[in-house]
């Protein structure tokens, strides 16, 4: 009896030890950076490199706590379209990720900032969301405090958005997702932008993608030589992150 106790009490100091250094394992914050490129920069189903490809990328600070901040850069092409000189996104935001039973839950802030565009109406932007995650499907909400991407008298702005992943398995994913667009004080420029996107991770950081996308968008997203922004069409990418 006195030997069967002693294995018990071993097994538990054992057992205890081994939670105690996964516990200990975890650590407070994360942080992480990421860089890449694609085909095309599309945001929203429309395109703001003109439909060529883009270099992109960003570094994310995560707490354990669910606090987070973030900041992301791409080239771009359409201020230049539109008349201006920034050739660079960039983009910085922060929030609170949580969990209610089943639902997980994020909320935050995000600018978009064009350093230098010398536009009359500028093109920084700075909106509110929040988004709800329920198994794979995830909706979100975001509201504009200002002018919207250069659209004049267009605070309070919103865009809605459902997207779903679905792991198909051995690193592949496919995410289809639905947008709508309302653009204060200008309806000519509200659209439904629409994408099913086929993701792969190879392990080590590596990723690549391949989305298929397209938006009803009218006459307002245009390049200079009249090609619609929202047209249809598929974006390859790659990424790396470490």
């Amino acid at each position: 009896m006195l030997k069967l106790k002693a294995t018990v009490l071993l097994s538990s100091l054992v057992l205890s030890g081994a939670a105690l250094a996964q516990k200990a394992a975890e650590p407070d914050y994360t942080l992480s950076f990421n860089v890449g490129a694609v085909t095309d920069y599309r945001y929203r189903g429309i395109s703001q490199s003109r439909l060529k490809p883009a270099l992109q990328g960003g570094a994310d600070f995560a707490h354990k706590s669910g606090f987070y901040v973030g900041t992301w850069a791409s080239t771009i092409k359409w201020i230049k379209d539109a008349g201006g000189s920034a050739d660079v996104e960039i983009d910085v935001y922060g929030g609170y990720k949580f969990g209610a039973g089943p639902l997980g839950l994020d909320v935050g802030v995000l600018t978009y900032n064009y350093p230098d565009h010398s536009l009359a109406t500028s093109p920084n932007t700075q909106e509110g969301y929040i988004a709800g995650t329920f198994g794979p499907a995830t909706l979100k909400y975001s509201h504009s405090f200002s002018n919207l991407f250069g659209f004049a008298d267009s605070k309070n702005s919103y865009y809605v958005d459902l997207s779903a992943t679905f792991d198909m398995g051995s690193g592949w994913s496919v995410v289809p997702h639905i947008g709508y667009q309302k653009v204060k004080n200008t309806s000519a420029a509200d659209y439904t932008d629409y994408s099913v996107t086929l993701n792969k991770d190879f392990g080590n950081g590596l990723a690549a993608s391949a989305a298929l996308v397209d938006t009803d968008s009218s006459g307002v997203y245009l390049a200079p030589n009249g090609k619609n922004l929202g047209r249809s069409g598929v974006v390859l990418g790659v990424k790396y992150s470490f």
